[in-house]
């Protein structure tokens, strides 16, 4: 497959889109990274950008950054699926997020774009707790944040990845909305606990409020991150995405891998011990 058009990855240094690309790769289909250090530079930011990255791509893999819950979102993602169709490229999946205003404004305008589109509805990553912020904290000991008991049915990468990549190269898939959660729902606390049992250490889960939390991330993290965390923990996980659903099941014919397994691989590469 190796004289085959690459397949363009939005993102393709993020938690998804860099495992997409591994798994594309190891199949000889070439991919085209599509972030501001990839050639050609692809920034969300500069419009000006796009055009050059959809040169001679079959597909694209749209994960967009910071996060498809930001305000404004869905317009940019409007304007480039449009520009992707014009420029004949109809293949487009969309990694978007469950219970998100404006996510669910984005999936509207991909499917008003004339693409042939699939969805990737996702749930709250595992991966968020070893590649994000929450590393420092479980390091700490201690991971504080503004949020009750709510079940939230956290998704492996891995399996989003394995998604992508079987619906970019199989048939069937088009005019599809996949919603992916793993197979249980875990509180915050629950998760913590057992990162803990896995690592072999003791580390606790606080609540604390919702202005704590935010003065807390805002000495560290950019603006736009500060915004997107505070209305995760503040407006989504509140309920809404308390239920799992069969995605994983519907696209891989498999079960979705559990929070243990992924806390299990992931303390025996030493992330998480001092």
């Amino acid at each position: 497959m190796t004289d085959t058009k690459p397949i363009l990855i939005l993102g393709g240094t993020g938690k998804t889109g860099r495992r997409l690309a591994e798994r594309l790769t190891a199949r000889g289909i070439p991919v085209r990274i599509g972030s501001r250090s990839g050639t050609p530079r692809f920034d969300w930011e500069a419009p000006a950008s796009w055009a050059p990255a959809l040169k001679d791509v079959s597909a694209v893999y749209i994960s967009y950054y910071p996060d498809i819950a930001v305000p404004g979102a869905a317009e940019v993602i409007d304007a480039f699926t449009r520009l992707a169709v014009a420029h004949s490229v109809r293949r487009l999946v969309l990694l978007s997020g469950r219970g998100e205003h404006e996510a669910q404004r984005a999936e509207e305008m991909l499917q008003a774009s004339g693409a042939d589109w699939t969805i990737l509805r996702c749930a709250w990553f595992s991966q968020n707790f070893s590649e994000g912020f929450l590393v420092e904290p479980l390091l700490a000991g201690e991971v504080a944040l503004p949020v009750g008991p709510v079940g939230e049915p956290f998704v492996d990468v891995d399996d989003i990845a394995d998604a992508a990549e079987a619906v970019l190269t199989g048939p069937g898939h088009v005019g599809q909305l996949y919603e992916l959660t793993g197979p249980r729902l875990l509180s915050f606390a629950d998760a913590v606990a057992e990162i803990a049992k896995a690592a072999g250490r003791d580390i606790r889960f606080v609540r604390i409020s919702h202005d704590e939390f935010t003065a807390a991330i805002a000495s560290h993290e950019p603006p736009e991150i500060v915004w997107l965390l505070d209305e995760l923990f503040t407006q989504v996980l509140d309920g809404r995405n308390e239920m799992l659903t069969d995605g994983v099941q519907r696209v891989l014919g498999r079960a979705p891998k559990d929070f243990s397994a992924y806390a299990t691989e992931t303390a025996a590469s030493r992330i998480w011990s001092n």
